[in-house]
């Protein structure tokens, strides 16, 4: 059975309603980024910090996922299928799609201060005095800017594997996730389905240049019939 690694960014789920973290002015929500989303933003005012995720999360909670997403799940008829996502929400896993791992950790759970290792799943508002089983408080499981990330040499394996290579609704400009293309093995096919592609096609990428909703479809189509 052949392997086929999907990269995802934020474009899958903007279709969804999620509304992508950072707008055209570098801002998140009306915060700098580093306000919410830095070591340094928690230490400086956590109740901000944990307020902007709790917005994120009833906003998680009141959406579904889309016809992108239900797609890739179709792929796993006749593919072994692994997700590599940069997104923190948790649509793949509820359209059916049962190997997802997550760069940017995910929304819907929380980790201890103190243990990285301790992590939970969590719906409802995070607030200070919410503590961990050691009396640590609990912090978003989300990877800030200026932090590891953790999954990414699971990724890099991940990648390795690839017989065919998806990127779905990514720039492509963000790093460390952007260098993952990179490790496919030579002359992997790959398709990038964006509306607005900021590279260039050539003998081994192939762009669909639609939104996700309607490209990943299509194309789950046409791998699913030229198998």
């Amino acid at each position: 059975m052949k392997t086929i690694v999907v990269l995802t960014g934020a474009g899958i789920s903007a279709e969804s309603g999620i509304k992508t973290f950072r707008d055209a002015d570098g801002l998140w929500e009306g915060h700098d980024v580093m306000e919410v989303a830095s070591p340094q933003g928690w230490q400086k005012n956590p109740n901000l910090v944990l307020d902007f995720y709790n917005q994120r999360r009833k906003q998680l909670l009141s959406v579904k996922p889309n016809k992108a997403h239900k797609a890739l799940v179709d792929l796993e008829e006749k593919y072994h299928v692994e997700i590599i996502t940069q997104n923190v929400d948790d649509l793949h896993e509820r359209a059916g799609s049962s190997k997802v791992t997550h760069l940017h950790g995910e929304l819907l759970k929380v980790r201890s201060t103190t243990n990285p290792e301790d992590v939970q799943e969590w719906k409802k508002d995070l607030v200070l005095g919410d503590f961990c089983k050691n009396n640590s408080q609990l912090r978003p499981h989300i990877v800030w800017f200026g932090e590891a990330v953790p999954k990414m040499e699971k990724a890099m394996q991940i990648v390795q594997q690839a017989d065919i290579l998806l990127i779905i609704g990514t720039s492509l400009v963000v790093y460390p996730a952007a260098g993952l293309m990179s490790y496919a093995p030579e002359n992997t096919p790959v398709y990038l389905i964006d509306p607005n592609p900021t590279i260039e096609e050539n003998e081994n990428l192939h762009i669909i240049a639609e939104k996700a909703s309607f490209g990943v479809p299509q194309l789950v189509d046409n791998l699913l019939t030229n198998l």
